[in-house]
């Protein structure tokens, strides 16, 4: 049973080679046949008539002889016929099984060339031909031993053409399927987790777009895996710490000798806030994961998207009345759009919600909703401790912080932003952010309008 590409390669080859050398040479014969009894035919007269000339000429005294000689610098037989209808041979062998017609003999005879009919089963020729003072037909005969020359030579070429082919082939389906051997491999590697794979190639056909694919696929699934090593490293980061802290609290208050009487309610609290953090990081890594299913429901409404983001700032209200913060809005009027409302509405909380986290006390948050003909501007400033330039790159990822500790003493758990630009995105908008240290930070979203 024939497995391997290599064995169906060298195998499909052969069996086309033998095919085809077949074919062409029974074509070849099947074309040419005429064409080569005529050119036979042409070189045996040709023969025959110097051979009569030079017999004219020489008038040997042993005419058997010179018969025999000339059949051996000829390679053609000879047979001579009488009027009598005796035929005398003459060749290389004692037998021949050539016959000759009464009709071609009596032709010759009375003075005429003959050439031998193409479905005849022997080429051969004849011219009339005074010897010994009598009249003869000389017919030439197409010697056998050219014929096996002839087929030897071509049998020989066809089996150089054969193991010249398949010598080459074997090379070339070596180097056909060294690449696919390689990818074998190397998908092998993948399947146990292995992704540090580059295949290696300066190919440019199809193959080397295969490798290269290949490559490509195999960075990918590389990124996808550290991602999911982060994702998970992550998750388990964010929640050890409020576990920690709850279970290390609820120990010490199952012993009331450990805890005075006054600090139940404070480790009480920190037990409540520390479980709003794990139902929070739950609720988000819930939204997450709908958000990037492909049977999210999307449903899209449309209303003022200007109502939407006053109805925000006044949900934050004790929020950012708490820290003294001053929030000015200039918003455009009766902005109409069609989109999922909740979803915005998630996104307006996550950004509104960052910049009152980390804008200190006293400071200034302006909201800003501009319309264009298609699209709708919103953007939001603050005054807080900003982010430094080569952070902005990475805060719309999963559980990135720019200060961890901060952070964590506010409550946060990095999904915030990567939830707010995966809406966005999901609205076919963009956000973006720009910032600096100690000056504030500006989120840009902007929506088309649909």
């Amino acid at each position: 049973m024939i497995k391997t590409l290599y064995v169906r390669i060298i195998c499909t080859f052969l069996a086309v080679i033998i095919f085809s050398l077949l074919s062409s040479f029974l074509i070849g014969l099947i074309l040419f046949q005429k064409e080569i009894d005529h050119t036979g035919q042409n070189d045996m007269i040709a023969v025959g008539e110097e051979m009569i000339r030079l017999y004219e000429q020489t008038k040997p005294d042993d005419q058997e002889a010179f018969m025999q000689h000339m059949v051996k610098i000829s390679a053609y037989p000879i047979h001579l016929v009488d009027t009598s209808g005796n035929v005398t041979f003459y060749g290389l062998d004692d037998t021949s099984s050539f016959e000759i017609a009464p009709e071609a003999v009596r032709q010759v005879l009375q003075g005429h060339d003959y050439r031998s009919p193409g479905e005849a089963d022997q080429t051969f020729i004849g011219l009339p031909f005074s010897f010994a003072g009598e009249r003869r037909a000389m017919f030439m005969q197409f010697s056998s031993q050219n014929e096996n020359l002839i087929n030897r030579m071509m049998m020989i070429v066809l089996l150089l053409g054969l193991l010249i082919g398949s010598l080459c082939i074997f090379i070339a389906a070596r180097y056909l399927v060294k690449p696919i051997q390689a990818l074998t491999q190397a998908t092998r590697r993948l399947a146990k987790g292995d992704f540090d794979v580059v295949i290696q190639t300066k190919r440019a056909d199809e193959m080397g777009a295969l490798t290269q694919s290949f490559n490509e696929m195999a960075s990918e699934l590389k990124q996808l895996e550290q991602m999911r090593q982060d994702f998970v490293s992550n998750v388990s980061h964010e929640i050890q710490t409020p576990l920690t802290s709850i279970s290390g609290f609820a120990m010490a208050m199952k012993h009331s000798h450990l805890v005075a009487e006054g600090d139940r309610s404070y480790y009480l609290d920190i037990i409540i806030a520390e479980s709003g953090r794990l139902s929070r990081l739950s609720d988000n890594l819930l939204k997450l994961a709908s958000l990037d299913s492909e049977h999210h429901p999307f449903e899209a409404t449309t209303y003022y998207i200007d109502e939407q983001i006053r109805q925000i700032v006044v949900t934050c209200e004790p929020q950012w009345s708490a820290k003294g913060i001053r929030i000015e809005l200039e918003l455009a009027d009766a902005v109409n759009i069609t989109a999922d409302r909740d979803q915005l509405n998630q996104v307006w909380m996550n950004l509104l919600g960052n910049s009152i986290k980390f804008t200190p006390e006293g400071g200034h948050i302006e909201i800003r909703m501009t319309r264009a003909e298609k699209e709708v501007f919103f953007s939001i400033t603050d005054t807080g401790v900003g982010i430094a330039p080569e952070q902005l790159d990475y805060v719309f990822e999963r559980f990135y912080k720019t200060d961890r500790s901060r952070n964590r003493s506010i409550g946060g758990n990095g999904l915030g932003l990567a939830i707010a630009k995966k809406i966005v995105t999901l609205h076919q908008g963009n956000i973006e952010m720009k910032s600096q240290v100690g000056q504030g930070t500006t989120v840009d979203v902007h929506l088309p309008i649909r």
